[in-house]
Formats: structure tokens, C-alpha cells, sequence
């Protein structure tokens, strides 16, 4: 099911959703979806509202989740179905399942445990008519909305694993879609036509030393900026071991050629989710906490855990501010209505929460715990000063 989260005073007509599983906790990911406010409204305290309950499959495994403003719709990649859930944002109500698509759904390595590479649906994104998803096998599919009929498909390699996150630039309609976990990885770029749907391949850019970029731990989520005419991309390690380094980037690239034109050193951070905010803003989500030392943290580091979220200035790569408090996010979300940016904190230390991060001051707002208890319903809410559950 969903759980509804309000993010503002008690007169906002909508809410974020908040996406939770009971089996796999925090597997694959999360909320990138977040509300629209009222301009000039200001967010309260993050309150959980109500529970959305998911028809046919318990849903145990999700993926990425994207709010379309214009239409007020939450689609949420479900792996359980494979379908999209589309969800009625501004009253909280199950509209219907996309399932239409030939989705993977959930695979399984040999031990038994999901393979996130060889699952999908994963990335998801809507813009006018079309909703752009990856899948596993390297499929990137396009869905007529008017139907719910494919409007296309492209294979984006000959591989297993999964065509992934996505950024879209809808007035030049240019497609940036990335294969996280092929070896090495990359991103393809794609010219949509905006009538029909239909792909066109413009070019693809592998990330390996070999090619400049070299991206030992995967990409994570892209970005269209608009007041840069750009797409940006996180690349959570550079060189680095496969997983713990301490050096990563957001890289700047030309959405014409698909190269590389800057990488932005991004420290002890592990760039995940990624947002464009007000005044040229990056908002970086963390994927990986670190410690005081500058070591990957663990639950067994002897050293205190120094979780940040980093927020970049796009236009030259420069780090206005480390705000400290919230790590380990996957996907975040800027939502204009109130100024805030929402992180889904899936290892942050000591357990996985929402953090809410105010874009004018630079500062952490509040930190919700977002548990998965098997078997439980939570009808609860959070109080404006305290992260811990109210009965």
C-alpha cells in the first residue's frame, strides 16, 4: 500500500506519497513523487494522512515514482504487478494499474533474494501523452496515456540487466536513459517525437576510464536543468573500489552529442538522487553515508556515523552547502509549491526515513522514520518537532 503524507498546512488541496514495501524494506526505491502547494503557502510538519491500498499483487517490490503537476498523477513502477500504478495525488485514490507494457516484474538470483538489476519496471517519467519506463533486459518503453498502449519500444544494449533512470527535456524532446548496471555503464540519448511517441537513437556514451569517466559503482539519477539547457547525472564513485570510495560526481552533458562536458567533484557523499532547484540549484541525495573518518559507515564502524546531503550550484560545479543530518538517499524530489526538497533516505543511519530539506535556507526540516513493519498498519502522525510516531 501507499502511505499519503501531508506537506502542508491543513487548507493544501495535495500530499506526497510515500511509497512502502513489507517484504523487501527498503529494496530498489523510492519516492521521487512529491505534492503540489499552493505558491504561496508555506509546508507544516510532514504528517502521514492515510494508507492507499494496492489491488492484486501485495506490493513487495517498487521502483522509482514520478508526480506529472499537470495532471496531478503519481506513477509508481510496480515490480509486484508489472504494471505502473497510477494514483489520484490531489485525493489520495487508486486509479488504475498500466500493465500493458510486458514488464519483467520481480527476478531472483540463485540464493533467492531479488535481483535489481534483472527486475523492472524501474525508471519512470510522464510528460504530456507519454510515460517513458525502463525495464530489465534494456528496455525503455514509451506509453500512449490516451490508451495505455506501448507507443514504442528500444532494446538499449543486448543485455539482461535493466535500461534504468530517465531525464527528459520536453520542449526539445530529448531522452537521457541509463543502463546503471552493465559493465561498464552508460546513457543513451533519444530524440522523441512528440505526436507519435516514436524513438530515435541519437547517441550513447559509455562511462569507463577508457572513455574519460570512470565510473566504477554504476550512475544514478539524471536531471534536466532548463535554465542550463543540460542534463546532469550522478555518478556516485569515481575510480573508486566498486562501492565504498569517497570521490564521486554529477556530470554536465550536452544533450545534443551526449558527451561529457564537466564532472563536478562531489566528497564522501556518493551522488544518488538528483533535482534541480531554485537559483540554479543541485540538490544531491547521498547514497552512501559516510563517517567521520571519511570511510564508507557501517552498522559495525567503530567511527560516528557524518551523514550530508550536498547542495551544488550548477552553473560551475561549486558546493554552496553540506547539510548534515540525512544520508543514504536514493531518489529526492524538489516540490515548488512549498520550497522544499523530499529525500527518500533509504540507509540512512540507524534506519530509513524522509528527509525534508528547505531550498532558500539550506537547511534540514525534519527527518520522518519510514519503517516497513511486516503485517502492521500505521494510523499515526508525526508532530511538527519530533521524528518518532504519535499514536
Amino acid at each position: 500500500m501507499f502511505a499519503k503524507l501531508s506537506i502542508a498546512p491543513r487548507r493544501t488541496r495535495l500530499a506526497a506519497l510515500l511509497a512502502t514495501s513489507a517484504l523487501f524494506g527498503a529494496v530498489s526505491l523510492a519516492t521521487s513523487g512529491a505534492a503540489l502547494a499552493d505558491q504561496h503557502e508555506r509546508m507544516g510538519a510532514v504528517t502521514l494522512l492515510k494508507t492507499i491500498p494496492i489491488p492484486n499483487a501485495a506490493l513487495h517490490s517498487f521502483d522509482i515514482s514520478w508526480v506529472d503537476a499537470s495532471t496531478q498523477r503519481y506513477y509508481l513502477a510496480d515490480r509486484s504487478n508489472k504494471a505502473i500504478d497510477v494514483i489520484d495525488a490531489k485525493n489520495g485514490t487508486f486509479l488504475k494499474q498500466i500493465n500493458r507494457g510486458g514488464f519483467t516484474g520481480v527476478t531472483f538470483n540463485a540464493a533467492g533474494a531479488a535481483n535489481n538489476a534483472k527486475s523492472g519496471p524501474n525508471g519512470v517519467l510522464a510528460s504530456g501523452r507519454w510515460l517513458f519506463v525502463g525495464d530489465a533486459g534494456s528496455r525503455l518503453v514509451v506509453i500512449d496515456l490516451t490508451t495505455d498502449q506501448i507507443a514504442d519500444t528500444f532494446l538499449t544494449a543486448v543485455s539482461p540487466n535493466r535500461a534504468n533512470e530517465i531525464a527528459y527535456d520536453p520542449v526539445g524532446g530529448v531522452l537521457l536513459i541509463t543502463n546503471s548496471n552493465d559493465s561498464p555503464p552508460f546513457f543513451t540519448l533519444f530524440s522523441v517525437n512528440q505526436n507519435t511517441g516514436k524513438l530515435t537513437f541519437r547517441a550513447k556514451t559509455i562511462l569507463d576510464l577508457a572513455h574519460g569517466v570512470d565510473a566504477t559503482n554504476g550512475t544514478e539519477q539524471p536531471v534536466w536543468n532548463p535554465g542550463a539547457g543540460k542534463f546532469y547525472l550522478s555518478i556516485p564513485e569515481l575510480s573508486g573500489p566498486g562501492g565504498t570510495g569517497p570521490n564521486g560526481a554529477i556530470a554536465r552533458i550536452d544533450p545534443q552529442s551526449g558527451a561529457v562536458e564537466a564532472l563536478f567533484p562531489v566528497q564522501f557523499c556518493q551522488p544518488g538522487g538528483l533535482v534541480v532547484g531554485p537559483h540554479q540549484d543541485l540538490m544531491i541525495g547521498c547514497s552512501v553515508p559516510f563517517d567521520t573518518a571519511g570511510n564508507a559507515w557501517s552498522a559495525t564502524d567503530p567511527n560516528t556515523a557524518a551523514p550530508i546531503s550536498v547542495i551544488m550550484d550548477a552553473r560551475n560545479g561549486s558546493i554552496d552547502k553540506n547539510v548534515a543530518g540525512v544520508s543514504g538517499s536514493d531518489e529526492i524530489w524538489f516540490n515548488p509549491g512549498d520550497g522544499r526538497y523530499y529525500l527518500a533516505a533509504r540507509n540512512q543511519p540507524g534506519g530509513p526515513v524522509l528527509g525534508v530539506i528547505d531550498a532558500q535556507s539550506q537547511t534540514l526540516a525534519q527527518v520522518v522514520p519510514t519503517l516497513n513493519v511486516a503485517g502492521t498498519t500505521c494510523l499515526c502522525r508525526w508532530g511538527p518537532t519530533t521524528s518518532s510516531p504519535i499514536a
